[in-house]
């Protein structure tokens, strides 16, 4: 008689402890590439529970939700969506291997999906996995434990997964990404508990964000940015698809605030003003921040559909001020389209914020320079700064793989360390990260102070604060910039 292996635990390894900047700054979001998984598999006749680590203490922690659910399988499915996880961290890389290690001791069939173990399958093989699967994974996940649940001893014809057997490693032809996302069902949100998340955006940030994903992929061919799971395919929700989840996460979360987590928001045409469209007939109100190109936001109706929709920030990658710069990594943007999409955004009342990368090779004073001074004349909403981080996968990877023998991941988000060799050395670029946003703080303090000359109506408690801002940035700017050039003068190599 077969043994029915219908229980799945999904959890995922991103533990927001272990990760001190992101546990500071207290605005998570839920694992939705999980969650999306989680859903697929329930609706197929799986009793699916889940280990959510997001604000779970340490790794361990997964023997009581095993103990609970005497799963058959624990499929440890990343989220695909947050770029924290597309960064394979080694704080996360190792509590993955210890809870791989935890399942397997209670005799569960062990499966993972995520950015790390599709670049580095070999090791999450090694730490105990029964199963790794290779990119976009719902479809995969499906088939494999289908075949695991039949009895199936040849899984050689289950596309994108590799496993061992008989110590060899097997892995099987690729799988292509979906391209009907409307097929999916929504995410298997009441496996969540939401009031830790509701509760730590209250607190940090005074309003409630919830994500969502419309589109999954994209075609640009920056030579940094890896897309180890849905490719350069770029597949869309149909916009009513989407404002159907809009209005079911509204009635059931309440939330003020959307994230659309999409590596490029909108792309396809007229997509966005068809959104707008629809959010205008059912009446809906919420605003929501996304992720897209400069070059894409100089259109002026796309922004003004944006408006239209509710869209109050739009994370930019900018990267760079300096052409030279921009040309080396393949952007395929020019700079003055960075100003120009700022100023439209602006006009339609949109908040544009930049995200800025420093370290790239070739990289020297005048380029560092020019981007500052694109920082100081834009005055974005908000920046986010980083180095370059080499992902496997990459033309940027292949290029400097040479020099990641002693370091290859970050511990965490913060570590900013730069793991390759440069114009500067990696204390400098440290510096220089500190003294970048001190610097934005200063100009935007002298903005606000510019402001505060010309609105003589504003509260004296609010004239206090824009004051002591200036009165604390400005010294700190001059300190910091003053160390920075000491760091310059005995890094160059």
């Amino acid at each position: 008689m077969l043994k029915m292996m219908n229980n799945i635990l999904f959890s995922h390894s991103y533990f927001l402890r272990l990760d001190a900047k992101q546990w500071k700054t207290g605005l998570p979001y839920p694992p939705l590439g999980t969650l999306y998984a989680a859903s697929l598999l329930r609706d197929n006749g799986y009793r699916v529970s889940l280990f959510d680590t997001m604000f779970s203490k340490k790794s361990d922690e997964v023997s009581k939700h095993i103990a609970a659910s005497h799963p058959d399988f624990f499929v440890l499915y990343d989220d695909g969506f947050n770029y924290l996880t597309k960064m394979c961290l080694s704080n996360m890389r190792e509590a993955a291997f210890r809870m791989i290690a935890i399942a397997k001791n209670n005799h569960c069939t062990v499966i993972v999906s995520s950015s790390d173990a599709t670049d580095a399958s070999d090791k999450y093989l090694d730490a105990g996995a029964d199963f790794v699967i290779i990119g976009e994974g719902e479809m995969t996940l499906l088939e494999l434990i289908n075949s695991i649940s039949q009895q199936k001893t040849d899984l050689s014809s289950v596309q994108g997964i590799t496993y061992r057997k008989n110590d060899e490693t097997i892995k099987t032809l690729k799988r292509g990404v979906m391209a009907d996302l409307d097929n999916l069902p929504f995410p298997s949100w009441d496996l969540i508990n939401i009031e830790p998340y509701r509760h730590s955006w209250m607190k940090h940030a005074g309003y409630f964000s919830i994500n969502m994903a419309t589109t999954r992929g994209c075609p640009y061919k920056c030579n940094w940015c890896a897309k180890p799971l849905y490719g350069n395919r770029y597949h869309a929700r149909s916009p009513e698809n989407v404002v159907k989840e809009i209005k079911w996460l509204k009635g059931k979360f309440h939330y003020d605030h959307i994230w659309f987590c999409d590596d490029i928001f909108g792309l396809r045409p007229g997509w966005v003003a068809t959104f707008a469209d629809l959010t205008e007939k059912e009446n809906l109100h919420f605003k929501y921040k996304i992720q897209c190109r400069p070059d894409l936001l100089i259109k002026e109706e796309l922004v003004k559909s944006l408006a239209r929709s509710g869209c109050d920030n739009v994370w930019m990658g900018a990267e760079s001020g300096s052409q030279k710069i921009l040309d080396a990594m393949d952007k395929g943007t020019k700079v003055e389209q960075i100003y120009q999409a700022t100023t439209l955004l602006k006009k339609y009342g949109i908040k544009p914020s930049f995200f800025i990368q420093f370290g790239y090779p070739g990289e020297v004073l005048e380029d560092i320079k020019r981007t500052i001074k694109m920082i100081n004349e834009l005055l974005p909403y908000q920046i986010g700064i980083s180095v370059s981080y080499p992902l496997p996968g990459t033309t940027f990877y292949e290029k400097v793989k040479a020099q990641l023998k002693e370091k290859s991941h970050w511990m965490d988000s913060d570590e900013l360390m730069l793991m390759f060799r440069n114009t500067y050395s990696p204390a400098f670029y440290k510096q220089l990260h500190r003294y970048v946003h001190k610097n934005y703080h200063k100009h935007i303090a002298m903005e606000s102070i510019a402001h505060l000359l010309m609105k003589s109506s504003l509260p004296l408690s609010e004239k206090i604060k824009k004051l002591v801002s200036a009165a604390y940035y400005l010294p700190a700017t001059f300190v910091s910039g003053k160390k920075l050039n000491r760091i310059e003068k005995i890094s160059l190599v």
